[in-house]
């Protein structure tokens, strides 16, 4: 007689679907480039949905979907999560109010975070989709998105991003040469945060084309 696993596998197959009509849709996007990014869901208070690494994310199916706990560790499951596992449930640890992490390499995101490495940030001021972040109400706001170097230490890296956390309210960073990590209440929340960065930094990068940043 087997054990019993240790969460809801009715409600992880309904956040497996969800996830996966929307990573093929960004896929479509041409934001996860090869067998690139990875995507979470709050499960409950303990374990998380995550995409399996190594896997094709327009061509996602349910066994692709795994669970791990909060503390990055494979859950019922042979498969091997993400290296970056650490840096989506951090987020469901720390914060119970975060239900998704999406974690995507669109060709905008990648150049962003390698000209603004230096800077440690992408400054965005007066936009008016700065409204689309939870929490603002107005264009007359401004935002700083963290750009972090990239290393395969993922303990150090979850160590850095924790202590951005520390000075408030944010809703994603970039990685050097990497890409983006944005979070939400839940899927639609998260898809609002990511798609906004990725708009802005579209801007921000016309805008230096203009020789205007």
């Amino acid at each position: 007689m087997t054990d019993a696993l240790p969460y809801d596998t009715h409600r992880l197959c309904e956040l497996a679907g969800e996830i996966i009509v929307n990573v093929r849709e960004l896929s479509a996007l041409g934001w996860t480039p090869a067998t690139s990014s990875n995507f979470s869901r709050r499960l409950d208070d303990r374990h998380a949905a995550i995409t399996v690494s190594g896997r094709d994310k327009g061509k996602l199916r349910e066994a692709d979907i795994m669970v791990v706990d909060f503390d990055g560790r494979a859950v019922g499951s042979d498969h091997r999560p993400s290296a970056e596992t650490l840096l989506h449930t951090q987020l469901y640890r720390r914060f119970p109010g975060i239900g998704c992490v999406l974690h995507t390499h669109s060709q905008v995101q990648t150049v962003a975070s390698r000209l603004y490495a230096g800077a440690g940030h992408v400054h965005l001021e007066g936009y008016e989709l700065l409204k689309a972040f939870s929490g603002n109400t107005t264009h007359e706001t401004e935002l700083d998105l963290p750009v972090l170097p990239n290393t395969q230490d993922m303990p150090s890296l979850a160590a850095q991003v924790d202590a951005l956390l520390d000075r408030g309210d944010m809703w994603g960073y970039l990685i050097d040469g990497h890409g983006l990590y944005a979070w939400g209440r839940d899927m639609a929340d998260a898809r609002r945060h990511l798609e906004a960065f990725e708009f802005l930094l579209g801007c921000e990068l016309e805008l230096r084309k203009l020789g205007c940043a």
